[in-house]
């Protein structure tokens, strides 16, 4: 009797966290929309998700965000460099779901309330020549599958409240909301290529100031942006996704995220690829 009770007791006690455990319903993700449509904070799909029921959460997200965002153009990798894996206390990479209603071009005037917590990121995008690029089995093969590389000011929003942990982050698409897109850069496949951006440095600035933000190596993202490219579009075809030609792949932050200060103009500078580019966002 009493290994009776000491069961029910057991099981009781973890009905809550099993009931919790889930993937979130056609109104959970419902709710979560119309939090993102108002750009409000949000209690996400709750603390305890499990990183199961956020790669879930984040499929159903993705079917209903494109009402919101316009037509998928890409994916992004997140906790591609280490600094964000041990920020976020995860193991590896992890991707998202890019759409095209604020992807703008570069030197674009944004509200600095675009979000619910804004903030920008510096980062690197390739644009996807063939599917081949899932095949690759290295770096150099994985350029003959890229077209071109954009420095990029991604816009993301971190909406749930508090400190997200990563698999919140997952749930919620990445965070993902939108980004600016600097001038474009051929991609000629070379191992010099591989190299230039592995140890050219981003630069981040605001211009008004003059203030420097932070600066930080290409090889930050996985020792290789390019890897990165290789990681992210492997993870895509694992999930069942085949890529298309012209669509983007964020590689991830170089540098940490920043939030929004409104009256800023925010540069990232790529110094030591071709003709050093610049991609700008003034923020009103």
């Amino acid at each position: 009797m009493k290994l009776r009770k000491f069961i029910v007791a057991w099981l009781t006690s973890w009905l809550p966290l099993l009931a919790s455990a889930v993937c979130p319903d056609d109104v959970a993700v419902a709710a979560y929309v119309e939090e993102f449509k108002a750009a409000r904070l949000s209690q996400g799909f709750g603390k305890d998700i499990t990183p199961d029921d956020a790669r879930c959460a984040r499929a159903r997200l993705i079917e209903a965000l494109p009402n919101v965002l316009g037509r998928r153009v890409g994916y992004k990798a997140m906790f591609s460099s280490r600094e964000s894996q041990q920020r976020f206390g995860v193991s590896g990479p992890a991707w998202g779901a890019m759409f095209g209603g604020l992807m703008l071009f570069n030197s674009t005037l944004v509200s600095s309330k675009f979000g619910a917590k804004p903030r920008y990121e510096a980062g690197i995008v390739v644009v996807v020549k063939d599917a081949g690029l899932a095949d690759a089995e290295s770096p150099l093969e994985a350029l003959e599958h890229i077209s071109a590389l954009i420095p990029f000011i991604e816009l993301p929003d971190i909406m749930v409240d508090g400190k997200p942990t990563g698999a919140e982050l997952v749930a919620t698409n990445a965070a993902f909301r939108g980004g600016v897109l600097g001038p474009r850069v051929a991609v000629v496949p070379s191992r010099a290529l591989l190299n230039t951006l592995a140890q050219m440095e981003v630069v981040v600035a605001e211009e008004r100031s003059g203030r420097e933000i932070g600066r930080a190596r290409g090889d930050a993202l996985m020792g290789q942006p390019i890897r990165a490219a290789l990681w992210l579009a492997k993870a895509l075809q694992r999930d069942g996704i085949v890529l298309k030609p012209g669509d983007l792949l964020s590689l991830g932050g170089i540098l940490p995220s920043m939030p929004v200060e409104p009256g800023t103009t925010i540069s990232a500078t790529y110094v030591g690829l071709s003709d050093n580019p610049v991609v700008l966002v003034h923020f009103d």
